[in-house]
């Protein structure tokens, strides 16, 4: 009895001393909801600011950090402008060897992305303006077109995840 009163006595200890570690979400604590507005798009990139837009909508909630809500209600705004992309090819393939011809065979797209976050009412930005890059990788199957568009996608989603994993640690 006296073995189990004292390994009681020891982990009660041990759970109320902690380490400094904090379970749960790491947003700021007068912030509890976020909106997107509208994105502008500076580069020839098909339909790139609505997607952008969508992507930061759906990372906000899958996050859970913040509720997402319109402009009128947030307490912050997310300002967003896509600003360059730039394609590159990555390796090189061979469909012939006697021939010696060499085509792309992977591409990579990186999408530069400027962002602050401000306050409704406020001058001064809470956070920003902030730049990240969005990359991805992309091959051309049968229509490079189409490879490209969702390249660009891929990117501005990892751009996304940038910005919110951005707003929600950066306190």
């Amino acid at each position: 009895m006296r073995i189990k009163t004292i390994i009681l006595s020891a982990l009660l200890a041990l759970g109320l001393s902690g380490c400094g570690y904090r379970i749960g979400f790491v947003g700021h604590p007068q912030i509890e909801s976020m909106a997107v507005a509208p994105v502008v798009n500076e580069t020839l990139l098909f339909n790139a600011s609505g997607n952008l837009r969508a992507l930061l909508c759906e990372r906000i909630m899958t996050d859970g950090t913040y509720k997402l809500r319109n402009e009128g209600k947030a307490d912050c705004i997310v300002n967003a402008r896509i600003v360059n992309a730039e394609f590159s090819e990555v390796s090189w393939s061979s469909d012939d060897k006697d021939s010696g011809d060499y085509f792309p065979e992977y591409y990579r797209v990186k999408v530069k992305v400027q962002y602050s976050v401000i306050l409704p009412g406020r001058v001064t930005p809470l956070i920003g303006p902030a730049t990240v890059v969005g990359t991805a990788m992309f091959d051309h199957m049968i229509d490079l077109e189409t490879a490209r568009r969702n390249g660009v996608k891929q990117a501005l989603w990892d751009a996304s995840k940038k910005i919110v994993d951005a707003c929600t640690e950066s306190w």
